[in-house]
């Protein structure tokens, strides 16, 4: 993958720089980038899902307050006003916890000025490519060490590759590893409503690298993986508590106790970011609600009665006992065994 989800490009805004999103809302028809030069163009992105994935909004949100911090300059704001608007970019999505993260990880050099923030930014994006493609590898070397196959079906969740995070990918990025190593037969990808991430971005990205593949409806994963169609199932992560449960997009509850019943395994595929060591289990995630209409109305057109309402909860928390193994850049731990992400800091 070319494309960049999110970068800071020092050739926008005539030359001052601008955060730059590839906007996710048009793909796959049309490649269209949006240049960010306020806090409330950010926030609407984040909202209206333009830049979306946990990885992808932690980068986000730490160039997110350079934006802030050009807008206070231009606009003559008090540190007040500016630690407000940071705020609203922090919370703009409450289940993922790399948005908060990448925020907190910068926010402390706001006092040393803007090429002080934006670089600890750049560094935050190239930290994330570095751990994408070590948990990815780990996650590669445990499947095919677990499942025993030399060339592995793989179902995936939503969207978790380049296009989720600052570049090569999570749950996709242990998709394209085992790909490279050919070690990949097939991937089914669930179109994930109500938004159809895993059809119009994952599909979007497999195939432009190549990768065979199909797309199934949500509500056939559960039969896919029971009638023994595939080797394993690999997802991402939006924030992983400190006992294994893990939120990440509705359905992959699913598709873990599918995974459970059939004997499979589910590999959960995040940067050691997404693990939230201050949330002792999933109880405590909040679970983001977003519009009904998402649910009622495909296109702009309706597709239910007028008088019903949408239920649209965005994430759902799968249980650590149905989770075979986190990988992380800092190695790979199985929570469904009673090991969980906490335990990981004791082992490195």
């Amino acid at each position: 993958m070319s494309l960049l989800a999110v970068e800071w490009d020092d050739a926008a805004a005539d030359g001052h720089g601008a955060l730059t999103l590839l906007d996710q809302t048009v793909l796959p028809e049309r490649t269209e980038h949006l240049v960010v030069r306020t806090v409330d163009e950010l926030v609407d992105a984040i909202v209206a899902l333009a830049v979306r994935g946990a990885p992808a909004l932690g980068v986000a949100g730490a160039m997110g307050v350079v934006v802030a911090m050009d807008q206070a300059e231009r606009e003559g704001w008090d540190a007040a006003r500016l630690e407000a608007e940071v705020d609203r970019v922090r919370h703009a999505r409450p289940t993922a916890v790399n948005l908060a993260w990448g925020v907190d990880r910068v926010r402390p050099l706001v006092a040393r000025g803007r090429d002080a923030v934006l670089a600890a930014a750049r560094e935050v994006a190239a930290e994330d490519e570095a751990a994408n493609h070590e948990l990815s590898r780990l996650g590669a070397d445990w499947l095919l060490a677990r499942v025993g196959r030399p060339r592995l079906r793989v179902l995936t969740h939503c969207n978790a590759g380049a296009l989720a995070t600052s570049a090569w990918g999570t749950a996709l990025g242990v998709v394209r590893e085992l790909h490279a190593r050919d070690a990949l037969e097939l991937v089914v990808a669930d179109e994930t409503r109500p938004l159809l991430q895993g059809s119009r971005l994952t599909a979007y990205e497999l195939a432009e690298e190549g990768i065979p593949h199909v797309v199934q409806v949500d509500s056939a994963a559960a039969s896919t993986i029971l009638r023994g169609l595939v080797d394993c199932a690999v997802v991402g992560a939006d924030r992983i508590a400190a006992n294994g449960d893990v939120a990440n997009k509705v359905g992959t509850l699913g598709v873990g106790l599918a995974c459970r019943e059939a004997g499979i395994p589910l590999l959960v595929a995040a940067p050691w970011s997404t693990v939230d060591l201050s949330m002792p289990d999933g109880t405590g995630i909040e679970i983001e609600e977003r519009p009904g209409e998402e649910v009622t109305e495909l296109a702009g057109r309706r597709t239910a009665p007028m008088g019903s309402r949408g239920l649209n909860p965005a994430f759902d928390v799968t249980p650590a006992r149905f989770v075979a193994a986190v990988a992380t850049e800092r190695g790979v731990v199985e929570p469904a065994a009673g090991a969980g992400p906490d335990r990981l800091v004791d082992q490195i």
